[in-house]
């Protein structure tokens, strides 16, 4: 039996809509029927920015891409037990070997034997959900209950990946008078708006280019300071000149990271989300004193079911437009020129 899926075939070369084998569960693994995949930057470095020379490893064509996915149980593998036929199911993206310390601890995405892996994993290297069916390891599943799957499919990455970044900032979030600043507010940006809001009671800010991603994030609870030479001033005053204790970059070029370092205050945590190969200059004597910069990738497996949790609570919901599957190539050529307001999602 065969099916379409939107394959990566080549370096630097557009995706292409293709009929493929369908593909059979292995032990300890079930086929999903597939609700939604979402559209993701990372999609378009991986066809359009890498070539065999820069990419990371475990990535060679052919394979089909989407690695936010959820979907309906549809065959279990041999062995497979306690899943039943049409229960949904989101889909934890990352593959790791799994018997590292990092992936006991279900984050696979720092698998310590990465560079020996045969893929990063669904949808990066090894077959993802944009096609009418996946094949997902059983302890990559979380469930959805009664949730929607189809607007749930980009809070596989979307979601998850703030959800981790703020998590790990809690520590100075957690007190009277505490403020965040939200970098950026694309599919990423606005879920962390969100988390932000349920989970902390920090003053939030948010800074974009687009006017109505900042009308978004205010109707979400944030204050909103717009692009220009004083943005940096205008940040800092709504801390009352302290500086902001935890700023989430979720664009991650030189000047995202440079605005970050400009408005942190002491004791604060710049957490640079957004792959963008942006890079920051540090000295003693401009770091504020005991301020961290890091960085963040993805997240756990146990962060994906808390997050399912806060969407089945309703405290997250994620911008979508739906495209057919044959429309899968017009949701990325929009996503490359820009004129996407929300997080494409493919619903075969």
């Amino acid at each position: 039996m065969n099916m379409r899926a939107m394959r990566f075939t080549a370096w630097q070369s557009f995706p292409t809509l293709e009929e493929i084998e369908r593909p059979t569960p292995g032990p300890g693994e079930v086929l999903l029927k597939v609700a939604g995949a979402g559209a993701c930057h990372s999609d378009v470095s991986i066809f359009s920015d890498f070539t065999a020379e820069t990419a990371p490893g475990g990535m060679n064509a052919p394979f089909t891409l989407g690695h936010e996915n959820s979907g309906w149980i549809e065959e279990v593998g041999p062995g497979v037990t306690g899943f039943e036929k049409g229960d949904a199911y989101l889909v934890y993206g990352p593959i790791g070997c799994g018997h590292c310390i990092p992936c006991t601890r279900g984050q696979d995405t720092y698998c310590q034997n990465v560079a020996t892996q045969p893929y990063l994993g669904i949808g990066l290297g090894r077959d993802g959900g944009m096609a009418e069916y996946v094949v997902v390891p059983t302890r990559n599943l979380v469930a959805l209950g009664d949730a929607d799957p189809v607007a749930a499919a980009p809070l596989a990455d979307a979601a998850l990946t703030p959800y981790h970044a703020i998590t790990l900032a809690q520590p100075v979030l957690a007190k009277g008078g505490a403020t965040a600043l939200v970098i950026g507010l694309g599919g990423l940006g606005q879920i962390a708006v969100q988390i932000l809001k349920a989970l902390t009671g920090a003053t939030i800010i948010a800074t974009d280019a687009k006017e109505d991603a900042m009308t978004r994030a205010a109707e979400r609870g944030a204050i909103t300071v717009g692009a220009g030479e004083d943005q940096a001033a205008r940040i800092r005053e709504i801390t009352g000149g302290r500086g902001v204790d935890a700023i989430f970059d979720f664009v991650g070029v030189t000047p995202t990271i440079k605005l970050g370092q400009s408005v942190l205050a002491q004791g604060g945590r710049l957490t640079v989300v957004g792959i963008a190969g942006g890079e920051a200059t540090w000295s003693f004597f401009t770091n504020p004193y005991e301020a961290v910069i890091t960085n963040t990738y993805w997240g756990s497996i146990a962060d994906l079911h808390e997050v399912v949790s806060m969407y089945q609570a309703g405290q997250i919901t994620p911008d979508i437009e739906r495209f057919t599957l044959d429309e899968a190539p017009e949701a990325y050529k929009r996503m490359q020129a820009g004129t996407l307001s929300a997080r494409a999602v493919i619903v075969p």
